[in-house]
């Protein structure tokens, strides 16, 4: 009762939300175009990101997933771009390096202060903007105006002006807060100002100060090893120098830029490099000289300088192995609340078959269950069912009668409903069993899932239901393997039952590409009942991140898909601890656990039956 409650209590919530949709605009409708105006933008590269709050955290610029504040869906797009340009703007001209470098980041620093500060930045930004691009101004003109924005106080203006002036840095603004701080009331927050959050600029620009420090460092280390191989020296007397320039420049807000020197000679960096380099000189405002000694053999973890989102989106294709036959699909964060778009790659591979005597010694190990499985298997197929309470029908519904005779023994009027009727029910199906083929399945586990597997097969070619059979394995998102080992127009033959011989353990256990992917299958499958049955021997993991409550979350949110598109997803695993996670993926009775591997062959067929009968 109490999410039903909350549904209750949130109407006013739901039909407010319902009215903003009507007008408002959806960001990921507009994610695209709005990622690469920022892309445009000069600095260091920004990534979109969904959140009730509107601030950055100086990589990331995060916005409502739905914003309705403007009459219409282009009127809200382009509260959308206004906001975004302004917090790409704190970014890039000098705000938070300046509060970093002050360090007025602390926790002791007043509140009052920093807000002060943030709205003077907002009046040194809007200036800045309205000169470097003009034709967004005109729509912030527009937005102001259509929000009724009201004029800043006398006192305000007097600031604004000095703000506008070209010349105007945040150090400046820095200067104007003090002095102001306790005696200038702060004026209504301009929505497409955005907002501000030192907790996660803080832990962002330290973690981020500290890792291109290391990515320089190695960088520098390898410019040396290459130009050494180039000219073949082999020994040098005095090893080589780095060094820097500055060199003035108009046109980038920290009015210079840094030319990096080798034995006093300039030197021109890589792509990748500049950029590092760029972004430390926004940070800090200078390149420390401890930057520019190259980093010693091992010194730094090459982990420490992979970014959170490196390689993000399309460059899942990059690579041969990634060039053809792939599928991509989004993954879900559940920490950004948001899906990783274009993260998974996965390809659909052809088991090998294995031409040996697994089926015979199988068939022949459980021939006696064999015949019982096809036995009971064969009584299901087209049953007649007895349908009780019915209108008309063959006989007499004696519990209905009873019921009926009592109402009218007190004065209630009788039901109509008195009778039984035979009616053959026919069986619409199809089934898809999704095998785990991660490395942990090796030994027992592997024979009893292909046990399993051949007495599946032999019962369902009895009862006539669509099936088909599918392996999974992965390593990294980069490598997700999904193995064909029966489609459902596949006919049960000898190449089928070699396949599932040749069933063997691989690398891990990704579980939502596969479960996605094998939800699209069944969609184009016409059945009144869908089903997708998981054999597994342990919860989501993989070499990468994919582990713990990360792998969980992603795969929940598949299972959630699935559901939605129709398909009733099931597990039957053999994992102790599966019980402490199962229920929050599948729900409190969509899975069995199995305490025996040895008992996977025999329970199969049954938990089949119950499911479908």
């Amino acid at each position: 009762l109490q999410p039903a409650m909350r549904v209750i209590e949130g109407l006013s919530d739901f039909a407010h939300e319902q009215q903003q949709r009507i007008q408002g605009a959806v960001l990921q409708e507009h994610e695209g175009v709005l990622q690469g105006f920022l892309n445009g933008l000069s600095g260091r590269a920004l990534r979109l990101s969904e959140s009730e709050q509107v601030y950055t955290d100086s990589e990331k610029v995060f916005l409502p997933a739905l914003w309705g504040v403007l009459p219409d869906e282009m009127e809200n797009f382009r509260l959308y771009k206004a906001c975004s340009a302004f917090l790409w703007a704190q970014t890039r001209y000098g705000a938070f390096s300046t509060l970093r470098r002050h360090d007025l980041f602390q926790q002791e620093t007043p509140d009052e202060l920093l807000q002060l500060f943030y709205q003077m930045e907002s009046l040194r930004l809007e200036s800045i903007i309205s000169r470097e691009l003009p034709g967004l101004y005109r729509e912030v003109e527009r937005i102001k105006t259509m929000l009724e924005e009201p004029e800043l106080p006398a006192e305000w203006a007097v600031v604004a002006r000095q703000l506008a002036d070209p010349k105007a840095t945040a150090e400046d603004v820095l200067i104007l807060t003090r002095a102001y701080h306790g005696k200038l009331a702060l004026y209504p927050r301009r929505i497409y100002h955005g907002g501000f959050n030192r907790e996660a600029v803080a832990a962002t620009m330290d973690a981020r100060i500290e890792r291109e420090k290391a990515k320089f460092r190695i960088s520098l280390d390898k410019i040396i090893q290459e130009l050494d191989e180039k000219t073949a020296e082999a020994e040098r007397e005095e090893p080589r120098q780095f060094s820097q320039r500055l060199v003035e420049e108009e046109t980038v807000p920290e009015g210079f830029e840094i030319e990096i020197l080798l034995d006093d000679q300039p030197l021109a960096l890589p792509p990748d490099v500049e950029n590092t380099l760029s972004s430390i000189i926004q940070d800090l405002s200078e390149l420390p000289e401890e930057y520019l000694h190259p980093a010693g053999p091992g010194e730094y973890d090459p982990n420490f300088i992979k970014e959170e989102d490196e390689e993000e989106g399309e460059s899942v294709w990059s690579g041969t192995y990634h060039e053809e036959g792939a599928f991509i699909y989004a993954e879900w964060d559940y920490q950004r609340k948001h899906y990783r778009k274009n993260w998974c790659a996965m390809r659909e591979i052809n088991i090998k078959p294995l031409y040996d005597d697994f089926y015979r010694q199988t068939m022949g190990k459980y021939s006696g269950l064999v015949k019982h499985l096809r036995k009971t298997f064969e009584a299901m197929r087209d049953e007649d069912r007895l349908l009780k309470r019915q209108p008309h029908g063959d006989g007499v519904d004696i519990d209905a009668l009873v019921e009926a005779l009592a109402d009218q023994k007190l004065g209630r009027e009788m039901t109509d409903r008195l009778f039984t009727r035979m009616h053959r029910t026919e069986r619409n199906i199809a089934v898809v069993f999704m095998v785990d083929m991660s490395g942990s399945t090796k030994g027992w586990i592997n024979d009893a899932e292909r046990e399993a597997l051949i007495l599946l097969c032999e019962a369902l070619e009895t009862l006539g239901d669509r099936y088909a059979i599918y392996g999974f394995s992965s390593i990294t998102r980069k490598r997700c393997e999904l193995y064909r080992i029966k489609r459902f127009e596949d006919p049960y033959n000898d190449e089928v039952k070699a396949r599932i011989s040749g069933i063997e353990p691989k690398d891990y256990t990704r579980m939502g590409f596969a479960i996605r992917h094998l939800t699209a299958l069944l969609k184009d499958v016409d059945a009144r009942t869908r089903m997708l049955i998981t054999l597994s021997d342990g919860k989501p993991d993989d070499y990468d991140n994919y582990r713990g409550v990360y792998g969980i979350e992603d795969t929940r949110r598949a299972l959630i898909e699935a559901r939605r598109d129709g398909v009733h997803p099931y597990c039957i695993t053999i994992d102790d601890e599966a019980k402490d996670y199962l229920p929050h993926l599948y729900g409190p009775a969509a899975y069995t656990v199995l305490s025996d591997v040895g008992s996977l062959p025999l329970k199969v067929s049954d938990i089949y039956r119950r499911l479908t009968t």
